[in-house]
């Protein structure tokens, strides 16, 4: 009987073991950090929505300057308190506009950003609801944004810069890549809310915020100029993030990790060791600074 000669062809390991990715939805549907996260943004939005509406209508007897300057700290402190309780669970968004930031620099997932614009629209209604069940019976304000003053247009460009500078500012100290960062990111990004409303609130009352601008406006039903409200914050964080990410901090290599996280997110398990770790933004709790 002739011996039979086997031949063996080598083949790369990578190719012996076939990778499997479970789809990016499955993937966080299935994961109970996600809905964490999610569930701290809706969480944190109606505490954000109820604390700053109830400063902005509690006192009518308030001269405007006095009540400009109440309300800008309200609102900055509590994102700053917010920022300080959530952001290493879901990265304290608390604004469409930063999430939209955030995805528009592929720092999250298109799924995960969708459903934390939907948790913060959701928490700003039933916080506006809680307002407007709780305030004085003689107190019909529910702290609707409304333009003063100002065109429409006029108002989106307020508005554009106005959340420009805080869409910056919050991707800025959150930047993994940075060592400069020393001081507290949460207090930043608070002063920063404080700074667009002293500079917009006399003119559109400043919402930075479509879902801040969203409660109120379906509580009340109206919808007055609210495109403004939508169209000026969310342009002001893509430019603000495409801005950073492209001009003052530019990182152009990498792309295809970054594309993964934003179609895919964030998979500790199927990340490629060969891959340069120190490129890729992380999305969620691991982006925020240790304090």
């Amino acid at each position: 009987m002739q011996p039979v000669a086997v031949v063996y062809e080598y083949t790369h390991v990578s190719e012996l073991q076939p990778t499997t990715r479970t789809p990016a939805n499955m993937r966080e549907l299935k994961s109970k950090d996600f809905w964490r996260a999610v569930l701290a943004e809706l969480v944190g939005m109606t505490l954000f929505i109820f604390l700053s509406i109830s400063t902005a209508i509690g006192n009518k007897n308030n001269s405007n300057p006095d009540q400009e300057v109440k309300v800008s700290l309200a609102f900055g402190l509590a994102i700053a308190t917010l920022a300080q309780s959530l952001g290493h669970i879901s990265g304290a968004h608390l604004n469409p506009a930063v999430t939209l930031g955030m995805l528009a620099s592929c720092q999250i997932s298109v799924f995960k950003a969708v459903m934390y614009i939907v948790a913060q629209m959701l928490g700003s209604a039933l916080a506006s609801g809680i307002v407007f069940g709780t305030r004085p019976s003689d107190n019909e304000a529910l702290g609707l944004n409304s333009l003063s003053g100002v065109t429409p247009s006029q108002g989106v460009g307020i508005e554009l810069l106005a959340t420009f500078q805080l869409v910056l500012c919050v991707i800025a100290v959150t930047d993994k890549r940075r060592r400069d960062v020393t001081g507290s990111a949460p207090l930043a990004i608070g002063l920063s809310v404080c700074l667009g409303h002293l500079a917009a609130i006399s003119y559109t009352g400043c919402g930075i915020n479509p879902a801040r601008s969203f409660g109120p406006a379906l509580i009340l039903n109206d919808f007055t100029n609210h495109w403004v409200y939508w169209v000026g914050p969310m342009c002001g964080g893509i430019v603000a993030a495409l801005i950073y990410e492209f001009l003052q901090c530019p990182r152009m290599h990498n792309f295809r990790p970054r594309f993964e996280i934003l179609l895919n997110g964030h998979d500790e398990e199927n990340d490629s060791p060969d891959l340069n770790r120190e490129e890729i933004i992380r999305p969620g709790p691991s982006q925020w600074p240790k304090q």
